[in-house]
């Protein structure tokens, strides 16, 4: 079940990766454009899409690392006695509710919401406080702000 998320995921990485890399080169090419040479030293064009150009490059290589670390990641399976660990996928309820989210634990793309099986999962990376939160917790435990009962490790 994992892997097939982490193909989910890896596929939606490839999709944003390539639609950046795709507006990097158009900001490149407005950048060095001749025709956006400054007309006065108050015309910014230039200088702006060559900020413009500079960050989504960046952005290209970040989302390329990001890439890579899902194209090599091996999530192993967790028993009903284990702790939540990097790797997990956590199911998790509100007390009191039936509502069931859930929530990937991955080394990076935090924020990303993935359709798998119509259950929409959440990544969660190491900068998240959630995913500190759920570190080490068990089946069953309950984590505060928010409020949430652990009901599945797997």
């Amino acid at each position: 079940m994992k892997s097939e998320l982490v193909e989910l995921i890896s596929d939606e990485l490839r999709a944003r990766l390539e639609r950046l890399a795709k507006a990097a080169i158009a900001a490149h090419e407005a950048a060095t454009d001749p025709g956006s040479k400054a007309e006065s030293k108050y015309d910014t064009r230039s200088l702006e899409e060559s900020y413009l150009a500079t960050g989504q490059a960046r952005q290209v290589k970040d989302l390329r690392a990001t890439l890579m670390a899902f194209e090599n990641l091996r999530l192993g399976d967790f028993s009903l006695n284990d702790p939540v660990d990097a790797g997990a996928l956590v199911t998790l309820r509100k007390p009191g509710s039936q509502q069931k989210i859930l929530f990937l634990l991955a080394p990076a793309a935090g924020g990303l919401e993935i359709l798998y099986e119509n259950q929409e999962v959440t990544l969660l990376s190491p900068e998240s406080p959630l995913y500190a939160k759920l570190m080490g917790k068990m089946l069953g435990e309950q984590i505060e702000a928010p409020d949430f009962e652990i009901i599945a490790i797997c």
